[in-house]
Parts: structure tokens; C-alpha cells; sequence
């Protein structure tokens, strides 16, 4: 809900924020059909503009913190939601450095880069056969063999040769 920019349904609904129970399901559900409603087609209204701001902003609050206008509402929405997810912000100096080390420690999560170094071959160079392997299992057909100037010109060479 929180990434649909509608997690102030979450902070303010009676049922226990359990994901996947029946309650969860018809409100994402429901949420899922608004926002498709809202970012349907081209804004042709102000309203239209203004209501596809506002779900940005409410999909991620912290960057819109320093909004002169919504700064202090987003950073209060942001604080609600950390504390219905169980977070405190950070209250004495030994805190916030605690945070700061723990965010400066923590690993940046890159599926390309866990992908890239999960590799079955490692650091090993690919020969020209298992590359074009790859090619047909990625694109589900083999490229076709472009010829080469020489090549061409030795199959012009043949056919004047043959006449």
C-alpha cells in the first residue's frame, strides 16, 4: 500500500496489518483500481495534474520533505509510517550515529550486480560459441551469419570465375 501511495488507509484501519488476509486483499484491490483510474490517459484537468502529484508525494513521502509547501505533511505522514512499521526516528546523538553506521555498512541491494557476480563461469571469458548460446536461449533464435567484405568479395571472385 505504501508504494501505491495509499498507506494512510493502513495507519488508520481497524483490521490487524496482516498481508494477504482477506481485508488486505479487497483494500489493495480496491486501492490498485484508484490509482489505475488516476494515472489513466493524459491529466486533462487540474484536478486530474493535482490528484497524480498527491499519489507521488504519498508514495514516497521522503522525498518530497523538503516541499516548501507539503515539507511538514510529508515528513509527518513519513513519521506515522515508520511508526506503524515499529521504527523510531532516532532521539539522542548515539542514535543517530548508530543509524548512520548501520546505513553506511549496509550493502547496496543490485539485481544486476547479484546477478553479474553470481555467474556460473566466474571471471572466465566467454568463446564466440557459448556467447552465441546465450544469444539463442536470450533471443529464441540464432543470429543470422553476417558475411564478412572478404568473404563477399571471394563469392563475387567464384561466380565471375565460374562464367
Amino acid at each position: 500500500m505504501e508504494q501505491m501511495g495509499f498507506a494512510i488507509c493502513c495507519l488508520t484501519c481497524d483490521a490487524d496489518d496482516v498481508a494477504g488476509s482477506p481485508r488486505c486483499k479487497s483494500c489493495i484491490s480496491s486501492h490498485i483500481r484508484t490509482r489505475d483510474k488516476i494515472a489513466d490517459g493524459p491529466a486533462e484537468s487540474k484536478a486530474d495534474r493535482i490528484s497524480r502529484e498527491f499519489v507521488t508525494m504519498l508514495a514516497k513521502p521522503i522525498d518530497y520533505i523538503d516541499d516548501p509547501i507539503h515539507g511538514e505533511t510529508m515528513a509527518q505522514y513519513k513519521m506515522l509510517i515508520d511508526a506503524h512499521h515499529g521504527l523510531t526516528p532516532a532521539t539522542t546523538t548515539e542514535e543517530i550515529q548508530a543509524k548512520f553506521e548501520a546505513l553506511k555498512n549496509k550493502k547496496s541491494i543490485s539485481l544486476i550486480r547479484n546477478v553479474a557476480t553470481n555467474r556460473v563461469w566466474g571471471e572466465e571469458v566467454l568463446g564466440a560459441e557459448e556467447r552465441e548460446e546465450l544469444l539463442i536461449k536470450i533471443a529464441g533464435e540464432p543470429k543470422q551469419k553476417i558475411p564478412t567484405w572478404e568473404e563477399l568479395l571471394e563469392e563475387v571472385g567464384d561466380l565471375l570465375d565460374s562464367d
